[in-house]
């Protein structure tokens, strides 16, 4: 099958356009909390029962909802729940990291489906764009005619300014600049023609784990993502804040003190690549550190010391971002093994407890869900999020929230726009 056979077979679901608000705000319901019934959705967005009922059955049609098994109650019919359609929707994400990159399909739910990945020493644009095009082809052959009709977007999530990394990647200083005039969205347009939607790495990362992991538990918080870099998000009342310039949550430059106390940086501490340099310096291949599936417990004598570093500066970044806005919680994820992030998560909360939290309230320091692959899924998620699902920008809700007040006439004639609903969301319109 050729790309533009592929392309002719991805934009059967843009042809359904953008979803009116209360239909992508049942869906956002559905995805953020589980199958409800109909009664419970209305209750839930002040949608009334018929209008409820009518979205659904319209949604269930669309194929972007289903109906599950009648639950039986004390009094009256059985109600019956409705949850999101794993099949109604498709996207692709693109990672581009410092050591590989990923190309992902992601469902309606969250689920990847299929996967490649490319690894490599420092990326290149001719690098990451040939494995675009090969890995697209790849991806789409493989899909059903009705799953490649329900392809919506392509994702890319890349690290903020990547030209400026060549140092910390070892890359020549000159070839790595191309990245200076690269236009991602065009450069994938013209392989996919697909709608592209760019999002920092980190950002992405943050993203995925307040869509499908431990972030819908929580209403404010930090999340560290620990990739070859560190990074990270901030989320602010159920929304992730992206920032003025998208890069909200650039906590690599964040000043922490190494081990003997000089000034230093978040990155320069709790990041992969500190690991890599401990392996470089006894002579060891940093390369064995990203390979799939992953495996460091032949390396304990490197990574112990790793952890016992990065969980120091995590816990002092921690009180620093909670000293100016009181997270309730600190989130976190990274590439590397479940077994070395859980313990690194507890090592985190023991650092913290030593800390001095004079006038801090101590967040919870959680682990995240997602893992590795947050930064792909995060940047899938975004062409879903476009097509069906509520953006739930902070930055976005807030100058809407501004504009309307608490409560007063929405855009819509004749209608209120009332805040503060159980779901976390704006009420329906």
């Amino acid at each position: 099958m050729t790309v533009d056979h592929v392309r002719s077979l991805s934009s059967g679901i843009n042809q359904t356009g953008v979803r009116a608000y209360n239909e992508r705000l049942l869906l956002s319901v559905l995805q953020r909390n589980g199958a409800l019934p109909g009664g419970e959705l209305a209750r839930r967005t002040g949608l009334s029962p018929q209008t409820t009922s009518v979205i659904l059955r319209k949604l269930e049609q669309d194929g972007l909802l289903h109906k599950g098994v009648p639950v039986k109650g004390k009094v009256g019919k059985p109600s019956v729940p409705f949850d999101i359609e794993a099949d109604g929707l498709f996207s692709m994400g693109l990672k581009i990291g410092r050591r590989s990159a990923d190309l992902l399909v992601l469902d309606l739910k969250g689920e990847v489906r299929m996967q490649l990945r490319e690894t490599y020493d420092y990326p290149m644009p001719d690098t990451v764009f040939g494995f675009l095009e090969r890995g697209y082809e790849d991806l789409m052959s493989a899909l059903s005619i009705d799953m490649r009709s329900r392809m919506c977007g392509l994702g890319i999530a890349a690290p903020f300014e990547l030209w400026n990394w060549h140092e910390l990647v070892g890359a020549p200083p000159a070839e790595f600049a191309a990245w200076r005039d690269i236009d991602f969205s065009a450069e994938a347009a013209r392989i996919t023609d697909l709608p592209v939607h760019q999002v920092n790495d980190a950002t992405a990362a943050c993203r995925a784990e307040h869509v499908f992991g431990m972030g819908r538990e929580y209403r404010d918080y930090v999340y560290f993502f620990i990739g070859a870099f560190i990074g990270g998000g901030i989320v602010l009342d159920h929304a992730v804040f992206e920032g003025n310039q998208k890069n909200a949550g650039a906590f690599g430059p964040l000043p922490v003190p190494d081990v003997q106390g000089k000034p230093a940086q978040l990155i320069d501490l709790a990041s992969i690549r500190a690991l890599e340099v401990r392996l470089e310096a006894d002579g060891l291949d940093p390369r064995q550190l990203w390979q799939t599936p992953q495996d460091w417990s032949h390396l304990e004598a490197y990574v112990q010391p790793w952890l016992e570093q990065t969980a120091d500066a995590l816990a002092i970044a921690s009180v620093a971002s909670c000293a100016v806005i009181d997270f309730e919680a600190v989130v976190i994820d990274g590439a590397m093994p479940a077994t070395c992030r859980a313990r690194l998560v507890e090592m985190t909360r023991t650092r913290l407890s030593d800390q001095d939290l004079r006038g801090v309230i101590a967040p919870e320091i959680i682990e995240g869900r997602v893992g590795n692959n947050a930064r792909g899924i995060g940047a899938a998620a975004g062409p879903i999020i476009s097509q069906v699902l509520l953006n739930r920008s902070a930055a976005l809700l807030g100058a809407l929230l501004h504009k309307l007040g608490s409560e007063r006439t929405s855009p819509f004639p004749g209608r209120t726009y009332p805040t503060g609903s159980v779901t976390g969301m704006p009420r329906a319109v």
